[in-house]
């Protein structure tokens, strides 16, 4: 995989999902290829969206030693992209002329931000594009 790509809340959130082993596997070799490859990223809103669900709303919740060690090991090496005006200018931009959900526009702000080429999600819409971001639902 040579284009640098976005990786959506949801891969992380499947990826320890025991009831969903084949998005599971797909999702942790997403992961495992961004880490040694460098090629994966995340926002900060992925890393508080997904430790959300960790510590609190998934069927067996995150140890908050767990977390922090996910958090470290996993989380940071992929952190791309932080908050900031423009990131929330650009978002604002793409929820107005994409009809966006504002926090789906968030994530497509920061892929684009972060200048990758795919954001792997099951949130948007399989092959939509934004500008050169091209969105890809890995489980389909």
């Amino acid at each position: 995989m040579s284009a640098r790509y976005f990786l959506d809340t949801n891969i992380f959130v499947y990826s320890l999902d025991r009831n969903a082993p084949v998005k599971s596997q797909r999702a942790a070799k997403l992961i495992r290829e961004g880490l040694t490859t460098q090629k994966g990223v995340v926002s900060y809103q992925v890393i508080q969206e997904f430790l959300n669900v960790a510590l609190k709303r998934s069927q067996e919740p995150m140890k908050t030693t767990d977390a922090e060690f996910y958090l470290i090991s996993v989380l940071y090496p992929l952190l791309g992209v932080h908050s900031s005006h423009a990131l929330f200018a650009e978002a604002l931009r793409l929820c107005d002329r994409n009809a966006l959900a504002w926090y789906d526009s968030l994530i497509v702000a920061a892929a684009i931000q972060a200048k990758c080429e795919i954001l792997y999600t099951e949130d948007l819409q399989h092959g939509q594009e934004f500008r050169s971001l091209r969105v890809v639902n890995p489980f389909r």
